[in-house]
C-alpha cells in the first residue's frame, strides 16, 4: 500500500491563445497561479522556450519574478531553464535577486536542452552545442556563484552567494538521471511528452541516487498531462486543442492554441499515430472520476514524490477547472 504523500504542482507554458495579446496571457499566467496556491499546489514552474508563438515564458526568470510577486505562499520556479543558453554568472545573479525579493519560494530548475530548434539556440549562444556537452561543469559553475566561499573569488555573483535557491536536474531521457543521481539532487521527468525513457531514467537515478547536503533520499518528481471537465465529453473537447497543437510540433507549423472543436474522426485518427499516441501516453483526459483511476494507477507504477500537471487548454476558466478537480483528486488520493 501507498502511504507517502505525493505532492503535486504546475508545469506552464504561459500558453499565447487566438485572440489574445501577450498582456492577457501573462495576466492569465498570473491569475492561475493565484487560484492554484488556492487550491493547495506546491509549486508552479515556468518553462524557458524560444521562437514558438504560441509560448509565451521565453523570459522565464522576468515571467517568474512577476507571478511571484502576485502570489504570498506557492513556490514559484523554472521548469526548467535551460542552462546552456546562458552564462552560469548571469543565471545565478537573476536567481539570487529573485530570492532575496520572495525568500524560501523560488526553485531553479535546470535542463540541457535548448527548449527550441537549432537555428535559434544557435543564434542564442553560438557556442551552445559546447555548453550543453560541458551541461555537468555549468552546473558547477552555477553552484559555485550561490557558495558562501565564493566571497573570495575574483569572479562573483555577489547578489547569489549564500541565499537559498534549490535546484532541481530536468530530463527527458536518461542522461539527466546519472547526473541528478550524482549531485543528490530531485529529478524531474518531461513523461508528459518524452514517455519512452520514463522508467529506465526513474531507475537509473533512485539505483545511483548519493546522499547530499539538501537531500537523503531520491526524490521524483514526473510530469503527466491532466485535462479535467465535469463529463468525459467536455474534456475530450477541450484536448482537441492539445492534439493541435501537438500536430503543429510535427509539422513544423506552429500556431496560436486554436479554441476547442468536437472531436471529429480525423481527429481520433491523429491521436492513433504511433508517434502521438507514444507521446500522449501519460495524458488523462475526462471527468473527475475518469481521470482518478489513470492518476491512480501511475502513481503506483511510479511511485513519485511529486506529480507535476501540464494542461493545455485554451480558455484560462476552463484551465483552472481543471486544476481545481486536479487538486481534489490528489487531495482524495493522499
Amino acid at each position: 500500500m501507498k502511504t507517502q504523500h505525493t505532492n503535486y504542482s504546475i508545469l506552464d507554458l504561459a500558453l499565447v491563445s487566438e485572440g489574445h495579446t501577450l498582456k492577457q496571457t501573462y495576466n492569465n499566467a498570473l491569475e492561475l497561479a493565484q487560484n492554484v496556491e488556492a487550491f493547495g499546489y506546491t509549486r508552479y514552474w515556468l518553462a524557458e522556450h524560444h521562437n514558438a508563438p504560441n509560448i509565451g515564458s521565453s523570459a522565464t526568470s522576468v515571467l517568474i519574478g512577476y507571478v511571484a510577486g502576485g502570489t504570498n505562499t506557492i513556490r514559484i520556479g523554472s521548469g526548467g531553464i535551460m542552462l546552456p543558453n546562458h552564462s552560469p554568472l548571469i543565471i545565478a545573479e537573476q536567481f539570487g535577486t529573485l530570492a532575496s525579493l520572495y525568500p524560501n519560494r523560488i526553485d531553479l530548475g535546470l535542463g540541457r536542452a535548448p527548449g527550441t530548434d537549432r537555428e535559434t539556440a544557435l543564434a542564442i549562444r553560438s557556442d551552445f552545442m559546447q555548453a550543453a556537452h560541458s551541461f555537468p561543469g555549468e552546473l558547477e559553475k552555477l553552484e559555485t556563484y550561490f557558495s558562501k566561499e565564493n566571497a573570495s573569488s575574483k569572479v562573483r555573483a555577489t547578489v547569489a552567494e549564500g541565499v537559498e535557491v534549490p535546484f532541481y536536474i530536468l530530463g527527458s531521457s536518461p542522461d539527466s538521471a546519472h547526473l541528478a543521481a550524482k549531485k543528490g539532487l530531485p529529478y524531474a521527468f518531461a513523461s508528459h511528452f518524452a514517455t519512452t525513457h520514463l522508467w529506465d531514467a526513474l531507475e537509473i537515478y533512485r539505483k545511483e541516487f548519493q546522499p547530499s547536503k539538501d537531500l537523503k533520499n531520491p526524490y521524483v518528481m514526473a510530469g503527466v498531462n491532466i485535462i479535467i471537465a465535469d463529463t468525459d465529453e467536455e474534456a475530450i473537447r477541450l484536448s482537441t486543442s492539445l492534439i493541435r497543437m501537438i500536430v503543429g510540433i510535427f509539422t513544423g507549423k506552429r500556431d496560436y492554441v486554436q479554441p476547442p472543436t468536437a472531436m471529429t474522426d480525423e481527429f481520433k485518427e491523429i491521436m492513433q499515430h504511433p508517434q502521438i499516441h507514444q507521446m500522449l501516453k501519460y495524458s488523462f483526459i475526462g471527468s473527475k472520476a475518469t481521470v482518478k483511476a489513470q492518476v491512480k494507477e501511475f502513481m503506483e507504477q511510479s511511485k513519485a514524490d511529486e506529480l507535476i500537471s501540464v494542461t493545455n487548454i485554451y480558455d484560462v476558466k476552463d484551465r483552472i477547472r481543471s486544476y481545481e478537480l486536479f487538486a481534489e483528486i490528489m487531495k482524495e488520493l493522499n
